[in-house]
């Protein structure tokens, strides 16, 4: 099972081929875009929110542009550098699930866009405290991953040793929302909204899935 250096030398890796192929995805994802929009309703103007596993920046450009203050956190320094070249201006940071660039309670709101995909249970889990930590009561999260796809049931992994003919160490986790419901939960979310999705055509791998809008207790 890769580690987080392994996830980390990985997007280092594809940091740049990422930006290039998925760095303007929602321009072709209006549900996605609905559901950030709903976000920054509920936190309201100018609030703090972290997108983590920012990647190449582009969700937190887009929560930027909605009126919030983003910030953008990755593991990989890599995928920062890309991101802080792509979008000047905005604040990228490296940071990890593990110990997330925040006090207690510091952000409104977190967006986890297929950022908890690369975690087993325990690590799920682990996160699931941990963003709780950093969000204040009453404050939001919207988290999304992959449910399933062909040949990909939920609950499977599918290892990755190449991407873009990059080499890489990879394994993305098809997630049981119940079970990460329950997770979150546990930690202190209380869940109020699921939107379960297909696969937006000839815009994006073609996998179900899963958003999960939750507010801190």
């Amino acid at each position: 099972m890769p580690d987080l250096e392994d996830v980390r030398a990985s997007y280092d890796a594809v940091a740049e081929r990422y930006a290039e192929e998925i760095g303007d995805e929602l321009a072709g994802k209006p549900i996605d875009r609905a559901l950030y929009g709903c976000l920054a309703e509920l936190v309201g103007p100018d609030a703090l929110v972290a997108d983590v596993g920012c990647g190449p920046g582009h969700v937190t450009r887009y929560l930027a542009d909605l009126g919030l203050t983003a910030l953008g956190v990755d593991a990989s320094p890599g995928m920062v550098e890309v991101a802080r070249r792509r979008h000047p201006g905005l604040r990228f940071v490296v940071g990890t699930f593990g110990e997330l660039p925040a006090g207690d309670g510091e952000w409104s709101g977190v967006v986890a866009a297929y950022a908890l995909i690369h975690l087993d249970r325990d690590g799920r889990r682990a996160a699931a405290l941990e963003l709780a930590r950093a969000v204040a009561a009453s404050g939001w999260l919207l988290a999304a991953f992959h449910v399933s796809a062909a040949g990909q049931p939920t609950g499977s992994v599918k290892h990755v040793n190449t991407w873009w003919d990059i080499d890489v160490d990879l394994d993305f986790h098809f997630l049981d929302p119940v079970e990460v419901a329950s997770d979150l939960q546990t930690a202190g979310f209380e869940i109020m909204s699921r939107v379960d999705r297909e696969p937006w055509p000839e815009v994006e791998y073609p996998s179900r899935r899963s958003y999960l809008l939750a507010r801190r207790r």
